[in-house]
């Protein structure tokens, strides 16, 4: 296997890190763990802990909010797979920075590098367009960047997966592949 891409997509606590998680493990692969939240109040570090604490130790985690595609472009590997959790974690963060040409600067270069990247490549998101339209425009816009890119990486994916309930639907490709 050269290169494999899956999008795990879900809603809040559906199982799709846990899901990732797995597919991570089954690939057999010395795996990283690429984590995008930042920690802003004590319920984020409940769940960021909670989420170490249930993690295997021997993988390599590293923190990345911001520069995600520089980071997937110097790591990704023929025989590694990442596991990036998650992707509107990231997004958030890019929307909600100082600095507001950073969006468009990263959003553009992780859909650059993504078709690139060699290796076992799995993406956790949030799937946020089940919902009723939110009233303030950062929600709004945060939810129509969510659906966009949601829609672009599915294109260049292999497998998408969609988790409810602790359910994996597959909505492209198969629960055979890698």
């Amino acid at each position: 296997m050269t290169t494999y891409k899956t999008l795990v997509l879900g809603g809040i606590r559906s199982g799709k890190s846990r899901f990732a998680e797995r597919l991570a493990i089954q690939s057999h692969l010395p795996v990283t763990y690429i984590a995008t939240a930042t920690i802003e109040d004590a319920e984020m570090h409940a769940r960021i802990a909670l989420l170490r604490a249930n993690r295997p130790t021997h993988w390599q985690v590293i923190e990345e909010p911001l520069n995600l595609a520089n980071l997937m472009g110097q790591l990704a590997d023929e025989q590694h797979c990442l596991l990036v959790d998650c992707l509107t974690l990231w997004l958030a963060n890019l929307l909600t920075h100082q600095e507001g040409h950073l969006f468009d600067q990263e959003h553009t270069a992780f859909l650059s590098v993504l078709p690139t990247l060699p290796g076992r490549i799995i993406l956790v998101s949030n799937e946020t367009s089940m919902g009723v339209i939110p009233m303030e425009e950062l929600s709004r816009r945060y939810y129509d960047e969510a659906g966009k890119l949601h829609q672009l990486v599915a294109r260049q994916c292999d497998q998408v997966i969609l988790s409810v309930a602790g359910l994996p639907h597959y909505l492209k490709g198969n629960p055979c592949d890698p």
